[in-house]
């Protein structure tokens, strides 16, 4: 570690250099910019530094390595298990490099790497166009693009990685290059799925579809029902197309208007079939799920930028998640996962969600470090609460559904559903056969681990 007389003369410098600010503990706004999505993460960073461009990225990775600071790397701020962050670390965020530029004729979208869905889902929209996004809009591009990336398109246009076309990347020594296909190919292999492991992605292009419409159905039914409804959502899944998504879910009735007053704050059940296409056909397609008795519905077209807000999570919430992904959801499994709905922490944000994979996630390219393509159905326990006493009741509720659908575990997982959870579930999450291939880019593009605050992998 340096000198505090180098530590203070290299701040200043930083300072002086970087076009953005830069904030320490003494500073006002440190403790706003060390905020992050998940309340349960609280995180002391040495510094800072809210950069505005690739150059001022490059400018504190080389002060980090200067005073030998590891790097935490925030994009959206957004995973649960609170990588944005390190105590004692330098802290790159990327917010402020938020920039969008789609081109619609080549069906591709440049993205900086602070950008959120929310800036991604809005700049294309007006040109008909999507790509695979994650569930909420407040989620940032960067780490969920490069994590492997599972959203309501994927069944229709493969993992977000599989729609990957270049990364631009700043390295732990504090110099620039761009991977794809042709150009450094052993590591653009290794950017779909091994997420901030081996640099900064402060842009990456995406591919691009024609998405000219999308449509959901959202119905809510009593607790009884919830067998019955997944049983019905699983039935609807597998007969009908990939541009079919969603999930079946338990929840507690939220405060909106289409739920009856009564229900509010209630276990319910629930259904949300989405569609990457017209309303009328979704419809159709939906007609099961309505058939059974429920308590409301919202059945209608949506643009897919408001669909991506409607199940936003609330900031300053404390959140635990995890996931576990199956070889199938068979009926034994449909009456273990109801089971465990009824020790679900209610009322509270959690969500007891079962979702569909197949389709186009099948269909990618086999040899990607994203060992979960070939599950055709996922549970992501998603545990949300306000009360910091309810910290060991909900984390245990989440470990308690893992273990519940052990049987039908394919033992891989999307590591970014994940906490820290411990080393051999990075390696579900990556392949046991992908580790040592990843940690050979690891030990060339960041020999020494800068890069650490994340789902690590170690130089090999």
């Amino acid at each position: 570690m340096a000198s505090p007389s180098k530590a203070g003369t290299a701040l200043a410098a930083l300072r002086e250099d970087l076009s953005g600010p830069v904030l320490a503990p003494e500073d006002s706004g440190y403790d706003e910019a060390r905020t992050v999505f998940n309340a349960m993460i609280d995180r002391r960073p040495a510094v800072i530094a809210q950069c505005e461009s690739e150059a001022d990225v490059v400018t504190a990775v080389r002060f980090a390595r200067e005073l030998d600071l590891p790097v935490a790397v925030r994009g959206g701020g957004h995973s649960v298990a609170g990588t944005a962050l390190g105590d004692g670390a330098l802290v790159i965020d990327l917010r402020r490099m938020n920039e969008v530029t789609v081109h619609p004729a080549a069906r591709a979208v440049r993205v900086a790497g602070g950008a959120t869905m929310s800036h991604l889902d809005r700049a294309c929209q007006p040109h008909g166009l999507a790509t695979t996004g994650g569930r909420v809009s407040t989620t940032g591009v960067g780490g969920f693009v490069l994590g492997g990336g599972s959203g309501w398109l994927d069944r229709a246009f493969g993992l977000a990685v599989d729609n990957l076309l270049g990364v631009d990347l700043v390295t732990a020594d504090g110099e620039t290059v761009t991977a794809t296909a042709e150009d450094r190919p052993e590591l653009f292999w290794a950017l779909h799925g091994g997420g901030g492991n081996f640099g900064i992605a402060t842009s990456m292009t995406l591919r691009l579809h024609e998405l000219p419409a999308m449509s959901i159905a959202f119905v809510l039914y009593l607790p009884e029902y919830g067998p019955e409804v997944l049983r019905t959502f699983r039935a609807v899944i597998e007969a009908g197309p990939r541009e079919a998504s969603g999930a079946a879910m338990y929840l507690t009735g939220p405060p909106e208007e289409f739920v009856p007053a009564h229900l509010v704050g209630r276990l319910m059940a629930g259904a949300l079939l989405t569609y990457a296409g017209p309303e009328d056909e979704m419809r159709r397609l939906a007609e099961p799920l309505l058939a059974l008795p429920h308590e409301s519905e919202i059945v209608t077209a949506i643009p897919y930028a408001d669909l991506q807000c409607m199940i936003d999570d609330p900031p300053g919430m404390r959140n635990y998640w995890s996931a576990e992904y199956l070889t199938g959801v068979p009926d034994a499994f449909v009456d273990v996962f109801c089971a465990r709905a009824g020790a679900m922490p209610v009322p509270t944000g959690t969500q007891h969600l079962v979702f569909p994979q197949g389709g186009a996630i099948a269909d990618g390219p086999a040899d990607y470090p994203v060992p979960y393509r070939d599950a055709p159905w996922a549970v992501h326990p998603f545990a949300i609460w306000e009360d910091p006493a309810d910290d060991e009741l909900c984390r245990q509720w989440v470990k308690d559904v893992r273990e519940d659908v052990r049987p039908w575990s394919t033992g891989a997982v999307y590591l970014n559903f994940t906490g820290h959870e411990g080393a051999e579930r990075v390696v579900a999450g990556l392949g046991a056969e992908n580790m040592r291939r990843l940690g050979a880019v690891k030990r060339e593009y960041d020999p020494d681990n800068v890069f650490r605050f994340n789902h690590n992998i170690a130089p090999a």
